[in-house]
């Protein structure tokens, strides 16, 4: 997985990345609110964990930022505030774990594991796009009142970008989520479906939903509506 660490201590994030990148997670690191802002916003990440004592805001302040900005990843925050009420206070943020510290390096890979496994948070069913509308739950995109013909992996492809809501997944994130698998086949699998779904989707009026960004990855490039 692509996990973001937001912690201000160099010695934590030594440990912490080094333990996640022996598990074969990617690791970026920010130091504070206003950094993992940007970074999420520029990069997929498919966890996050979260200092509560950050220079700049709280780690509960970020999770209402990034759940404000709707980022459905999984967030676990960190903490050596163990009382009740805090516990409370970063469910009610919108973070997903909490783990207090000083905590052992296998409880903490053991809860990113057990995150990982439950994916986003997927809070809408349903995300519009102008015409367009991607339904999560009954797993279809409909142009209008009419249901575009896409495979299951097809619309897993439309729904992971979709989400990401304009920014950018980088080719092996996407085959990661939806192949679990970054070989060389799953790649040309991935060009051919990303080929059909832009047909499909060009036919229904929406020809440049998908944008690609070369040598990175691709990104949904239709601006959401507005909820009714």
């Amino acid at each position: 997985m692509r996990i973001l660490l937001v912690e201000d201590h160099e010695r934590v994030v030594v440990a912490v990345s080094g333990a996640l990148k022996q598990a074969a997670h990617a690791v970026v690191a920010s130091s504070g609110v206003a950094s993992a802002l940007a970074a999420s916003a520029e990069a997929h990440f498919d966890l996050a964990i979260i200092d509560v004592g950050l220079p700049d805001g709280s780690g509960f302040d970020l999770c209402r930022a990034l759940r404000r900005a709707g980022q459905d990843l999984p967030i676990l925050l960190l903490t050596a505030r163990n009382q009740v009420g805090d516990r409370v206070s970063g469910l009610d943020a919108g973070a997903d774990d909490y783990l207090g510290k000083p905590f052992a390096t296998a409880e903490l890979l053991a809860r990113v594991r057990a995150l990982g496994r439950r994916g986003p948070r997927w809070t809408e069913s349903v995300r519009r796009f102008g015409g367009i509308a991607v339904d999560r739950d009954r797993r279809v995109v409909t142009s209008g009142v009419e249901a575009l013909a896409f495979t299951p992996r097809e619309f897993d492809i439309v729904a992971h970008l979709a989400w990401a809501e304009g920014r950018v997944v980088t080719r092996d994130d996407l085959l990661e989520s939806i192949w679990g698998d970054v070989s060389e086949s799953a790649g040309a699998s991935l060009e051919v479906l990303l080929t059909r779904i832009r047909r499909k989707l060009s036919r229904a009026g929406a020809a440049d939903a998908i944008r690609t960004v070369r040598n990175v990855g691709y990104a949904w490039a239709l601006a959401r509506s507005k909820p009714r």
